[in-house]
């Protein structure tokens, strides 16, 4: 026997008897309050229950801006903030010199690289290079934010007109993976927002104005409120005038707009668009949501039956089976609304700038408007179609086929009248011109040579009353075309 070992054993034995049972008292006594602290933790993951608020878990000594109702997904969207209709917001951008250079090189490469002589070609296929960026808003930052050049025509125009003011989205939570302790971080609500930059719009309104309209005659349409941007790369701040902010669809629109909102969304872009015979692709009908199921067959459907034969030989089957699929009726009110306030820069002339939601209550796929700024202006690229459509052919044939039926027609002129009379009146809307014209002055004036669509601020003030004489005109168009 190993005396040194037999003492030892002998003194625990005895000398420290007492404390040995303290000692396995200590120890039941953790094995238990960590199995009601595991119960605990099954009770509340039962009742689905926070365990900590974000403000507990983000790193407020490194993030101290944060808290739950302005960055956190744990509150529902300030649209009172965020889409303030009074005030002109104010958004400061802070970017690091090496992440601007990125942007402009990337811009730069691929706007020269998209076919023939610089910015001659489509581009559609080009997703600007995201970057990392810092937002502040009301004396609060946000963090590590996303941001990225945005547009397709204009984005080129503007970059070969040598003009510094582009439009851009800002995502919220892109670089999410890099900082985990940002995970879901949000804008008051929000994950993605747009800056449009007006571009070749001298009254700084016709985006927010069209957006409105839509909205206010009943259609889905994105909110949107002004807002002034400066941007800092490295050498202090420089002001990019007057922007649009333009709520996403694919983010907030069809979560506050539509009861259900699970269903497909498709931005389509391309001749597939135009869903005339031939032309479906379901590469270009650009899904926005369910990506991962490669199911195309409500967009599928709306094409195989607009361009069924069944029209002419059926023409009763034809718009029952076209009924099902398209919610016709929301068609027709976008169709006569787009056409009074003649935005040409959509379908029936552009094969993009429109969504198409399939509302799972329905079945059927709504119409949603998008990109307003070449609206209320007889327009380019042949201009704004006429009231009476007559000039449309088969290439696009979900107004030229819909409107050659005589009921159809009739829906479509009774929203035309409906249209002028409760929305686009020239009393309610020199009011709207005028109250914005006094909002925005100031900051028109104020916007500075290489980063502004306006050449002088006599031109803001003819632009603004042009657009009075424009509503007037189109009333007195459209009452011409009814009688």
């Amino acid at each position: 026997m190993n005396i040194k070992t037999d003492t030892f054993f002998v003194w625990a034995t005895k000398s420290n008897f007492k404390n040995m049972i303290k000692c396995g008292f200590i120890i039941i006594l953790a094995i238990l309050l960590s199995s009601i602290a595991c119960r605990k933790v099954e009770l509340i993951e039962e009742t689905d229950g926070p365990t900590a608020t974000d403000d507990e878990i983000v790193d407020l000594t490194t993030y101290p801006d944060w808290t739950d109702d302005t960055h956190s997904d744990l509150s529902d969207p300030d649209y009172a903030v965020v889409f303030n209709q009074t005030e002109v917001l104010r958004f400061d951008i802070e970017i690091s010199s090496t992440n601007w250079n990125t942007m402009q090189n990337d811009l730069s490469s691929n706007i020269r690289n998209s076919g023939g002589r610089p910015g001659e070609a489509s581009s559609s296929d080009y997703t600007p290079v995201w970057v990392e960026c810092s937002l502040i808003f009301n004396n609060k930052e946000w963090y590590h934010v996303g941001i990225r050049y945005k547009g397709n025509s204009s984005l080129r125009s503007t970059y070969n007109s040598g003009n510094s003011k582009f439009s851009f989205k800002l995502d919220f939570d892109e670089f999410e993976e890099d900082y985990p302790d940002l995970e879901n971080q949000r804008f008051y609500g929000f994950k993605q927002l747009n800056l449009n930059n007006n571009y070749d719009d001298a009254s700084l309104m016709r985006e927010k104005i069209g957006a409105d309209l839509f909205r206010e005659f009943g259609l889905v349409a994105s909110q949107t409120a002004f807002c002034v941007v400066y941007i800092n790369n490295g050498s202090g701040p420089q002001y990019y005038g007057v922007y649009a902010l333009v709520e996403e669809v694919d983010d907030t629109v069809l979560e506050s707009q539509f009861d259900e909102y699970s269903g497909n969304l498709y931005k389509p872009d391309g001749n597939a668009a135009t869903f005339a015979y031939g032309a479906y692709n379901s590469y270009e009908m650009q899904k926005k949501t369910n990506e991962e199921l490669n199911d195309y067959s409500d967009v599928q459907s709306l094409y195989d039956i607009i361009n069924d034969d069944e029209r002419t030989s059926n023409t009763e089957a034809w718009k029952s089976s076209l009924e099902n699929v398209l919610n016709i009726n929301g068609f027709l009110k976008w169709l006569a609304a787009n056409t009074v306030i003649q935005n040409w820069d959509t379908y029936g002339r552009m094969s993009h700038n429109y969504y198409l939601y399939n509302n799972p209550e329905s079945g059927k796929l709504t119409w949603i408007p998008w990109d307003n700024n070449e609206a209320f202006q007889y327009g380019k690229q042949g201009g704004a179609l006429s009231l009476s459509l007559n000039e449309v052919g088969a290439g696009w044939p979900l107004i030229s086929y819909i409107i050659n039926d005589a009921v159809y027609k009739q829906t479509y002129e009774t929203y035309l009248q409906q249209f002028i009379d409760e929305v686009f009146n020239p009393d309610k809307m020199i009011a709207t011109y005028d109250s914005y014209y006094e909002l925005l002055k100031d900051f028109a004036y104020a916007e500075e040579n290489g980063f502004s669509f306006i050449s002088s601020a006599s031109e803001f003030d003819q632009a603004v009353a042009t657009l009075k004489t424009h509503v007037q005109s189109r009333n007195e168009a459209v009452t011409s075309y009814l009688n």
